[in-house]
């Protein structure tokens, strides 16, 4: 193979990625045929391509740039613990980052959620948080009590126990899971009811899909519930009112461990630390987080177990080791950054500029949904969005869904906008320091993208 260029030029860098570089989801028949834009440099909410072009940042990097781009204190804070105390083996040591993050988090999260376990990011929580349901039922002499109930559209993540529990909608893939550990209720989205349903009738059916299926297994084979507050990489879809509470109660009365899976909700994108308690209500037994942890600065994530989790692991007096661990666990700059980004947030009250700001973000994104007809669904809650568009019904196949989106995409990106297009929807989770200027921008792009193609795909 050839040395490098000492100043690789724009062919080489598209060749070299289009040649070495397999991205995550790359269709595995033309990767090598795939043109990635190429993004050099950033700030606040845009980012821009290798040929100086501007885009509003609409997914957040993905789903968590909360602070923007270009922090100056995150490059202090990361340079300096780098000098500081790069690494160490969280097998041996703690680093006072580690420590502090730890004891942040535990103060941050509600009820007895006290206890972390520092991963790579969120499918390693999630792996993380099923583990420790299985070793509690191990402990406890339950072996049976292994099942993990979740649901259509959820998205948690790509490891092995993560895709498992993964219920994606058309989500089809060549890898194995481990389907024996896992069951899934029906679509919980309220735009999918039958026309004459109240949302408060579909709400019971949800519930009534949960106790059913519960009864269907059995109590004593189903260990855990995971759900997201909102699906987000489902198409952003906001669970009835009550459903949580309600689901919740049910997993107590059961003795399911409840999951709250806040890698997209947590951290500010509702306008609070996390969405369970202040939002829905709810105490869960475990929450996982990342992505909004360090605002995608540098990768970590956390999985916060419960005081009276942690208690009944520790019941029977035989003194078993939780082999669960990654070499990264509690990476001291990692851990730094978080610490930073925290710091930002509170001292710049992002969480409370979140609540300001979006009753204009949803105000314009129903607005959207209103003035175009091909729109049928424009749904959200705090700065997190979507618009799931409706076609020709005649003529709405997935590869129909999918080139519309490809082509929407492709408008608002010509007009200086990033969308993450999934089919026929378009997700909005812009950095959380937007201001009203910028929504407005933002859906302005939006709204001339959909009329380029209205013509088109109206139904």
């Amino acid at each position: 193979m050839p040395a490098l260029a000492n100043t690789p030029t724009d062919r080489d860098l598209t060749d070299w990625d289009r040649t070495h570089n397999l991205h995550p989801w790359a269709g595995i028949h033309g990767w090598r045929r795939d043109d990635y834009m190429r993004v050099n440099t950033a700030e606040g909410i845009h980012i821009w391509d290798h040929a100086g072009k501007r885009f509003i940042d609409g997914p957040g990097g993905m789903w968590c740039v909360q602070i923007g781009y270009g922090r100056q204190e995150m490059a202090d804070a990361i340079a300096a613990q780098t000098m500081t105390m790069p690494y160490a083996s969280p097998w041996s040591f703690t680093t006072e980052p580690a420590a502090m993050l730890a004891r942040k988090l535990a103060d941050m999260t509600p009820g007895d959620l006290n206890t972390v376990h520092f991963t790579t990011g969120g499918s390693t929580a999630v792996d993380t948080a099923i583990r420790v349901m299985q070793f509690l039922n191990n402990r406890l002499g339950r072996p049976e009590k292994k099942i993990v109930i979740s649901r259509e559209r959820a998205y948690h993540g790509s490891t092995y126990l993560a895709a498992t529990v993964t219920g994606k909608e058309r989500f089809k893939t060549r890898f194995d899971k481990a389907d024996d550990l896992v069951r899934f209720l029906p679509d919980v989205n309220p735009y999918h009811r039958p026309q004459a349903m109240s949302i408060e009738a579909w709400c019971d059916e949800k519930i009534a899909d949960l106790e059913t299926l519960i009864a269907q297994v059995g109590a004593d084979r189903i260990g855990a519930f995971i759900a997201e507050p909102i699906l987000c990489s489902g198409g952003v879809v906001v669970p009835p009112p009550g459903y949580h509470r309600r689901t919740r109660e049910i997993c107590a009365r059961h003795d399911i461990l409840y999951i709250s899976d806040e890698v997209v909700t947590g951290f500010g994108r509702l306008g609070h630390w996390f969405a369970s308690q202040e939002v829905f209500g709810i105490t869960p037994d475990i929450i996982t987080c990342a992505k909004g942890l360090t605002s995608g600065y540098l990768p970590l994530g956390a999985c916060i177990i419960s005081d009276a989790v942690m208690e009944r692991i520790a019941g029977p007096d035989e003194n078993d080791v939780f082999y669960n661990g990654y070499t990264y666990c509690g990476h001291p700059v990692s851990c730094a950054a978080a610490l930073k980004n925290i710091e930002i947030m509170e001292c710049e009250d992002i969480l409370g500029h979140v609540r300001r700001v979006t009753p204009h973000f949803q105000d314009r994104l129903r607005h959207i949904g209103e003035t175009f007809d091909i729109v049928g669904d424009a749904r959200g809650m705090g700065l997190l969005g979507c618009l799931e568009c409706r076609l020709d019904p005649g003529n709405n196949s997935y590869a129909r869904q999918q080139k519309f989106g490809a082509e929407l995409d492709a408008a608002c990106e010509d007009m200086g906008l990033l969308l993450r297009p999934f089919g026929n929807m378009a997700v909005f989770s812009p950095p959380l320091i937007i201001t009203g200027a910028q929504i407005d921008e933002m859906f302005d792009i939006m709204e001339a993208g959909l009329t380029r193609l209205s013509a088109e795909y109206a139904a």
